[in-house]
């Protein structure tokens, strides 16, 4: 009778150590797999954060570059027209102001201005690109563009809708009516795709400030 009592003892004994046991392991096999899964998460949550700066750095740099094209500051391409002005041939007549037949900086200001108007995204005078700073004005029987002379011919490019370009510059009673009155020389290419190339100068930034919001100077 004692001995049963003492092997059913033992065997309760025994069945709870083991029920101690698997509940051990199992324990254990949980907490290996939480701590699995949370360095897969903070894996996943690194990648996110690697993802989520590669991004904003790639829109900044697309921000950039898009400034940087409006600027003037890249060569840019697309289609447009290629503008090509002469003095004109005609003979001057007696009593005539020979300038009237030639080329003069207002001629090509009146030129640039319709093509802005035109819708005109880049804008290039003798591969000189026309930046916010850029002059065009004359230097005696030349031109000056971005502090470079120029002789005739001009030859200005500008990208843009073609047929809209092309329309703003032949409009009747319009700059280039005007100009063939005098016989100077214009011709109008327009062109699927070229290159405009970029602002090769300097800017000068002797008096110019940046203002923060609300109206403060930097």
């Amino acid at each position: 009778m004692l001995l049963g009592i003492m092997l059913v003892g033992q065997y309760k004994m025994t069945q709870s150590i083991a029920d101690s046991n698997i509940h051990l392991q199992r324990t254990g096999d949980l907490a290996r797999e939480l701590t699995a899964a949370e360095k897969e998460r903070d894996e996943l949550r690194q990648q996110l954060e690697k993802i989520q700066k590669g991004d904003a750095s790639a829109s900044l740099v697309k921000d950039i570059n898009l400034l940087k094209q409006r600027a003037g500051l890249t060569d840019v391409s697309g289609p447009g027209v290629i503008i090509t002005i002469n003095d004109s041939k005609i003979p001057v007549k007696d009593n005539e102001n020979p300038n009237l037949y030639l080329i003069h900086d207002e001629d090509l200001l009146r030129v640039l201005n319709e093509l802005r108007a035109g819708g005109a995204e880049a804008i290039a005078v003798n591969d000189q690109r026309l930046t916010g700073t850029s002059e065009v004005r004359c230097a005696g029987p030349t031109v000056m563009v971005n502090g470079k002379v120029f002789g005739p011919p001009f030859v200005i490019k500008a990208i843009g809708d073609p047929k809209t370009l092309s329309a703003a510059l032949t409009m009747r009673g319009g700059v280039v009516e005007s100009l063939k009155y005098w016989g100077i020389e214009l011709k109008i290419q327009e062109v699927n795709q070229m290159v405009v190339p970029a602002f090769n100068g300097t800017f000068k930034e002797e008096h110019l400030q940046a203002v923060k919001q609300g109206g403060d100077k930097k």
